[in-house]
């Protein structure tokens, strides 16, 4: 809280992650069928309950605050400002517990798939979270049409309305939930946590060497944990 018993809308954290706070609310999570050619395991298209606010890093993590705290960067791209990537699911937990430790807290953590995807839409039903069409999408994303095939610096291009940089493009994003092509038509409309097991972890929003569609809201892709590439990547958030 701050001085007038408030909760900021950003805070910066002990490695100078910045992050923005998203409030609670509802949405409609997954693809339409009709207006953007959704696969079968981004729908039925349903309302879903964010029942609390959360703060999300502004940007993906820097190769710079990884080193930070793990004192090594496995990235292609090398660049302190650009993302991170080349690591995997498990490598991210390990990370999360170090930052976790280094703060005193038990607040960090992978977003849910439902928490990703409504903060990706802030507030919008469109495809993108600016619009229902690609015609603009270079102006908010690095993807196969621009990025040169390659990571570029966090935060360069446009944000979204809830000022989330990169949220398409640059790097896919690990989240917390295990992947189950079937769950949306069985998950719970309030802050569903995702299947308690599997064998891959989503992710989510595209990245460099995407075509336009992969980078939609509703986008989903998958993963083993254990698997690095130098498209994969991943932003926090910190629990209120």
């Amino acid at each position: 809280m701050n001085d007038s018993g408030k909760m900021p809308d950003t805070t910066i954290n002990i490695i100078g992650m910045e992050l923005v706070l998203i409030p609670s609310g509802s949405f409609r999570m997954g693809g339409d069928k009709k207006l953007e050619q959704a696969e079968d395991h981004e729908t039925p298209r349903r309302l879903v309950k964010i029942s609390k606010a959360f703060f999300m890093g502004k940007y993906e993590v820097t190769q710079a605050q990884w080193s930070e705290m793990m004192n090594n960067n496995p990235s292609e791209f090398k660049d302190d400002i650009r993302p991170v990537e080349r690591v995997s699911w498990n490598d991210v937990q390990a990370f999360i517990q170090k930052l976790n430790t280094k703060e005193e807290t038990n607040k960090y953590r992978l977003p849910t798939e439902a928490e990703w995807e409504y903060a990706s839409r802030a507030g919008s039903e469109s495809s993108y979270g600016f619009a229902s069409n690609a015609n603009i999408l270079s102006q908010y994303a690095w993807y196969r049409k621009n990025s040169a095939d390659e990571t570029h610096p966090v935060g360069q291009l446009k944000p979204n309305a809830w000022r989330l940089h990169d949220m398409h493009g640059n790097v896919h994003e690990w989240c917390q939930d295990w992947f189950d092509r079937k769950y949306y038509s069985q998950s719970p409309s309030n802050a569903p946590l995702g299947p308690s097991s599997g064998l891959a972890k989503v992710l989510r929003g595209g990245d460099w060497g995407s075509e336009d569609w992969y980078c939609r809201c509703a986008s989903r892709s998958l993963s083993s944990p254990n698997r690095r590439s130098n498209r994969l990547g991943f932003r926090l958030i910190r629990m209120v």
